[in-house]
């Protein structure tokens, strides 16, 4: 049975599209990703796993409402999906803000307020592009008859969450070690603060 699965030409051509669909529209530039590296390269690497793991949380946890059906209830709630975009672009800006702000990586005071795991989860459980994103991935690997099962399916996009943020994560903390010099840790921080913004503005737009 193991070795007909693994033989299964159908199923492994399901899962690559599965993995290409989801690196492709999961992994663009948005409100999360965009802060991973922004907060990786403002705070350096150790400094940013817990915001980082608040986002792949909360990701997972959108991805698993999108697969239970919740979203169709939730989008029936109007007020509070406005409630959440507010919440949601407030913390963007006060995130912006703190990168914008960060001191180079030399002059980091020890003790200093760094992004929180639940900041990073409020993040991605309200960010609007997730949902979306998630939604077509999902729906497009649930078109086909047969292959992949619901739990391959959320196994799948699981590791690709986790893969995809850690890979944004390691881009933004690379940045780091230049973030050393006063005048580019300012440049720097200015440009992902200032992404951070566009991109999450451009998620929110119908």
């Amino acid at each position: 049975m193991a070795g007909q699965v693994l033989l299964d030409q159908q199923l492994w051509q399901q899962l690559l599209a599965l993995v290409l669909a989801s690196a492709i529209v999961m992994g663009s530039p948005g409100p999360a990703t965009i802060s991973v590296t922004a907060v990786g390269a403002a705070f350096g690497l150790r400094d940013s796993l817990r915001y980082a793991s608040g986002i792949v949380v909360g990701t997972i946890l959108v991805l698993m409402v999108v697969a239970t059906g919740i979203m169709a209830v939730l989008a029936a709630l109007p007020k509070l999906a406005a409630l959440l975009a507010v919440a949601s672009a407030a913390y963007i800006l006060y995130l912006a803000f703190k990168i914008a702000t960060a001191p180079p990586l030399t002059a980091r005071v020890r003790g200093a307020a760094l992004p929180t795991f639940l900041g990073g989860f409020l993040l991605a459980v309200a960010n609007p592009k997730a949902y979306v994103a998630i939604a077509a991935v999902f729906a497009s690997a649930s078109s086909g008859a047969g292959g992949l099962g619901i739990s391959a399916k959320l196994g799948v996009l699981t590791l690709m969450i986790v893969a995809i943020h850690l890979l944004w994560l390691l881009a933004g903390a690379a940045f780091a070690r230049l973030l050393r010099k006063p005048l580019a840790s300012r440049i720097i921080n200015l440009v992902f603060a200032v992404t951070l913004v566009a991109t999450a503005a451009l998620a929110a737009l119908p």
